[in-house]
């Protein structure tokens, strides 16, 4: 019996033990998420203007990230998907991009200053919540690799000089991260500026293989095309 008691004795002080030691006396800060990374990485990074260099930063509720692809969808579609057979574009679209660009308006073709945007693709919609879901939690997850960034290199095609109020075209090449995965593109751009707001359209055509994604393809209901249109609608102030 005395030695029954000793062994419960003995217990307790391990659990005892075991729940002091488990109490920390300043719970450490957790890191941070991904999202607020994302929230506040282009302000706090934002270059400050130099020279003949003027900074503008994007307004994500005056801007729109989008993607275009062509589906296909065959005679099952309607049973389960109430979709009649043939071929459609969808459009993908989120307000949730953050970003700035930085110009030498006096010369266009002049070497770049920093310009880059972070668009949260996980936030993009199309009119079936049954495709967003898919496409954030299966196929592409884009819940996985919320983030598609565009870093800004070389500017091409550029008049040497700039006219306010005027819309001028030009190639804007740089490195494009989605899912991870890095591809240099090129942008056709369009764009003017009005006061100290700038306002633009850029847009570059892309393979979905390229970036590790496979294109969806359903017997009997749907196939998506492997190439797809990305375009970014963007009004920034100046700084």
């Amino acid at each position: 019996m005395l030695t029954k008691w000793i062994k419960v004795l003995l217990s307790l002080l391990s659990i005892l033990g075991l729940f002091a030691c488990a109490q920390p006396a300043t719970p450490p800060s957790p890191p941070p998420t991904t999202q607020s990374v994302a929230q506040t990485a282009p302000p706090a990074s934002s270059p400050k203007p130099g020279g003949n260099y003027r900074t503008f930063v994007i307004v994500p509720e005056e801007s729109r990230a989008s993607y275009i692809v062509d589906e296909e969808f065959f005679s099952a579609a309607l049973s389960k998907l109430g979709i009649p057979p043939g071929k459609v574009k969808v459009t993908g679209s989120t307000q949730s991009i953050e970003g700035f660009l930085q110009l030498n308006l006096n010369d266009l073709s002049a070497p770049l200053g920093e310009n880059r945007f972070t668009v949260r693709i996980n936030t993009l919609t199309t009119d079936r919540n049954d495709r967003d879901q898919w496409i954030r939690e299966k196929g592409p997850r884009l819940n996985d690799y919320p983030l598609a960034t565009f870093v800004a290199t070389a500017i091409a095609d550029a008049p040497a000089s700039y006219t306010e109020g005027e819309e001028v075209s030009f190639k804007l090449i740089g490195d494009l991260t989605i899912r991870e995965i890095t591809k240099t593109v090129t942008f056709e751009v369009t764009a003017s500026l009005s006061g100290d707001t700038l306002r633009g359209v850029a847009r570059t055509r892309l393979l979905m293989s390229d970036f590790g994604i496979e294109p969806p393809s359903f017997a009997n209901t749907l196939t998506v095309a492997d190439p797809f249109e990305l375009e970014i609608q963007i009004t920034a102030k100046e700084q």
